[in-house]
């Protein structure tokens, strides 16, 4: 199961073999995020961390009180957030947050920071859990005014970390990465293969299976 709404996510899950049922968390990010910052300072790592566990618990115990977990399931959450001049933002939701963002950040790199947490069930309960990060270095382009206001008016970059696709229209303006792909576009590959090995799931296991997680 995938507790995100991130089509791009399960584009990235499918591709890879695996064909996850979707439940969307209810999560208040801007609540965990204050809850976080009310207890001491905390590092951007472990801010998307434990918003990918929040999403994830909040699925799998709204998924246990329907009855939906019976038998054996694997639970995915995940939470991405650019760390960028010393400040983690997430979505812009705005089109002048959105620009005023691009016109800090074109021309220079952050890190696109991807919460994963990884739960394995068994007949309603948690049974196993593991989470980590992955850390990729965006290096970003300077869109002209045009192509920035033409982006802008796609709507795109308004509901993505960071307000920038490396896999849609704003795949034009990114110069690089260092690091692994499949995180900045929303799942880490290497990373929720070794965090459903600390589980005890083998990917080969979910192939043979059909995908079905």
């Amino acid at each position: 199961m995938l507790a995100s709404a991130s089509p791009a996510r399960l584009s990235v899950l499918r591709a890879a073999g695996v064909e996850p049922t979707v439940s969307v968390s209810e999560v208040d990010e801007d609540a965990v995020l204050a809850g976080l910052a009310a207890s001491g300072p905390v590092s951007h790592s472990a801010a998307v961390v434990a918003l990918a566990c929040a999403k994830a618990n909040d699925v799998a115990s709204r998924s246990v009180e329907r009855g939906e977990l019976r038998g054996e399931h694997v639970l995915i959450g995940c939470d991405s957030m650019l760390s960028v001049g010393g400040e983690l933002v997430g979505k812009p939701h705005t089109v002048s947050v959105a620009r005023a963002r691009w016109r800090a950040m074109a021309g220079t790199s952050g890190r696109l920071l991807t919460g994963h947490c990884v739960l394995r069930v068994a007949d309603g309960a948690v049974v196993a859990e593991a989470s980590g990060t992955s850390s990729t270095v965006v290096r970003f382009g300077s869109p002209t005014d045009a192509e920035l206001e033409a982006y802008l008016a796609s709507r795109e970059p308004l509901s993505v970390a960071g307000a920038f696709t490396l896999d849609g229209l704003g795949g034009w303006f990114i110069d690089g990465i260092d690091g692994d792909p499949s995180s900045v576009i929303g799942i880490s590959l290497p990373l929720t293969r070794r965090l459903l090995a600390e589980v005890g799931i083998d990917v080969a296991a979910l192939w043979a299976a059909g995908g079905r997680v």
